[in-house]
């Protein structure tokens, strides 16, 4: 890969980064457009692994806002979505990928509009859990279904769950992946050109969710939503 094509590659990493750890969620919907057109092997495998990394720095800046009590139900229905989409990245041929990324993108902006946010019940987080397991293996953005159902709680609560849901979540289908023969040494390989822009992504991302804790978090997640519907229509005309 060129110097230009690494530079890019840091650049829209790092947009993506400071976008998912401000609002809690979003690294895929700047990232996977540039990336599918790229090199469509950086998604979904590598892009998890930068997200795992990402994860990881947002639990330990935001790990006092965990919601515990929903966390059980959002995995329960993250294993039960990780399941059917293994099997189907098991045969779907690669050429695909691009009408399916663009199916998974589109139904998290549809879900952004539709769900008014409140109290999520059982049933509702683990819908969720379920629907961010299939998106996450199947296309690396996973973000949407969970963060919509946290729309009206504060951002620390909504980043530090999504990130302490997220990293067991990736772990989940990154093992999936594994077993679908879709990540390898050299899907590894490709994961550490993503991990420079992720990790400058993330300090920058401090003041921007202390601005959005000022009341403008479920603002912030609707925001990041509408801009999946943007990501649908890159991933398809470009």
């Amino acid at each position: 890969m060129s110097w230009i094509a690494i530079a890019g590659v840091t650049i829209v990493m790092a947009i993506s980064a400071l976008l998912q750890g401000a609002v809690g969620f979003g690294l895929g919907l700047i990232a996977i457009p540039f990336l599918i057109h790229l090199d469509l092997r950086f998604v979904p495998g590598p892009l998890l692994v930068a997200a795992l990394m990402l994860h990881m720095l947002v639990l330990q800046r935001d790990r006092t806002g965990v919601d515990k009590s929903g966390l059980t139900m959002l995995l329960s229905g993250r294993v039960l979505g990780t399941i059917p989409a293994a099997v189907l990245l098991a045969y779907l041929p690669l050429d695909s990928m691009k009408i399916l990324l663009a199916a998974v993108v589109l139904a998290g902006a549809v879900m952004g509009f539709l769900h008014s946010g409140g109290h999520p019940t059982p049933r509702i987080l683990f819908g969720a859990g379920a629907a961010s397991g299939f998106m996450a293996t199947t296309a690396g953005l996973g973000g949407p279904p969970v963060a919509l159902i946290y729309q009206r709680v504060e951002g620390l609560r909504l980043r530090g769950t999504l990130a302490a849901y997220f990293i067991v979540g990736t772990v989940l289908s990154l093992t999936a992946l594994v077993w679908a023969g879709r990540f390898g040494a050299e899907e590894l390989r490709l994961s550490v050109f993503l991990i420079p822009g992720t990790v400058l992504g993330y300090f920058m991302s401090r003041p921007a969710a202390a601005y959005l804790d000022s009341g403008r978090t479920r603002v912030a997640v609707l925001t990041v939503s509408a801009l999946a519907a943007v990501s649908v229509i890159l991933t398809v005309l470009l």
